[in-house]
């Protein structure tokens, strides 16, 4: 049994609805709307529960563009690895805080430019720094900042990037050695 007082905190906290949760929820209502025409139902339900659920993710594709406008032009053309390494500058150019996905996408882009990782480095949003850390593209003194950051331990991505200066990926493999060295 869950305390009182317990559930209190929780649902006293703001929940964050950026582009990735009203996203996945869209998918997932597309999804049962799929399912759903397949269903052997009686017409009138299947009409009245269509429309319904229709409704419903036209209410999620207004709160993804109230986050951005054409949000999904611009997710698609992130998506896209034709996509310059310019168009993505562009797109990041008009990335909202909440826009969580959008900045993922961009990071995780092959053709993604050093500006646009650096810009991205500091992004609220952990999943993006992480992407960062890893990327071949990300410029060396954007990786040693990452490195040193002790809020959280992306010094382990930076080890392993292969863009890294050697002298840091050296430094930082001797830390997982010695890591690995430790009894816990």
């Amino acid at each position: 049994m869950v305390s009182r007082d317990l559930r209190k905190r929780f649902s006293s906290r703001a929940v964050n609805r950026g582009s990735q949760v009203i996203y996945g929820e869209r998918q997932h209502l597309q999804e049962v709307l799929r399912s759903f025409s397949r269903a052997p139902l009686p017409r009138g339900r299947k009409q009245a529960e269509s429309r319904l659920l229709m409704k419903l993710i036209g209410a999620r594709t207004e709160e993804l563009n109230r986050i951005c406008p054409s949000w999904d032009l611009k997710f698609k053309k992130a998506r896209n690895p034709k996509t310059t390494s310019r168009k993505l500058l562009r797109l990041a150019s008009s990335l909202s805080k909440d826009d969580y996905l959008l900045a993922r996408v961009l990071s995780e882009h092959p053709e993604a430019p050093s500006e646009l990782l650096e810009h991205l480095m500091s992004y609220p949003y952990a999943a993006v720094r992480e992407n960062v850390a890893r990327h071949p593209h990300t410029p060396p003194e954007v990786l040693r900042k990452l490195a040193e950051d002790s809020r959280e331990p992306l010094w382990f991505l930076v080890a392993c990037n292969p863009s890294a200066p050697q002298d840091l990926r050296e430094r930082l493999r001797a830390r997982i050695r010695e890591m690995a060295a430790t009894p816990i």
